[in-house]
């Protein structure tokens, strides 16, 4: 194992990923170990939705009807997030875990949707993706028309293998 030096100050201030030191371990563990509390990612999510059974959470589709007719994770329930204080109540089971998604990474109507829900009371995560690296990664969907799939982006799932090994 090579020995890396410490950058030193002149390059540091130079340097826009090392401008704002890295967080010391004990507080970058904390933080990735609650992030992991708030995210789950579409391969993950997938994963447990195959397994026969319960997989012990509920996703739902934050988007609205027109966005859930153009695709949507297959046994997702469709609940936008204006509609959340009205209906979550008849929709869900506060002690089952949500997993809320939206379009993809440039939209956070997911986060809105998983703020309101825990607000109401409930467990929630965050699918990292949205609907979008579900559809890239290869996963089966639902359409008004009917199932759907697509073959997966080289540069979002792993080709020749059944996970990235992360």
């Amino acid at each position: 194992m090579s020995h890396i030096d410490a950058p030193s100050p002149t390059h540091v201030a130079s340097n826009p990923v090392l401008r704002v030191a890295p967080a010391s371990p004990a507080a970058a563990a904390a933080y990735f170990g609650a992030s992991l509390a708030f995210h789950a990612d579409v391969s993950d999510v997938a994963s447990a939705l195959a397994d026969d059974g319960d997989p012990g959470f509920v996703v739902v589709d934050s988007r609205s009807t027109e966005c859930w007719d153009q695709g949507h994770v297959p046994g997702a329930v469709h609940l936008p997030t204006a509609l959340i204080a009205e209906q979550a109540e008849q929709l869900l089971d506060r002690s089952v875990p949500v997993v809320t998604y939206c379009w993809g990474p440039g939209c956070n109507g997911a986060t809105r949707a998983a703020l309101a829900l825990a607000e109401r009371g409930f467990q929630v995560k965050e699918m990292l993706g949205g609907f979008e690296y579900w559809v890239r990664e290869g996963f089966p969907y639902e359409t008004w028309q009917g199932p759907a799939r697509r073959e997966a982006d080289p540069l979002t799932a792993p080709t020749g293998a059944d996970d990235c090994g992360c």
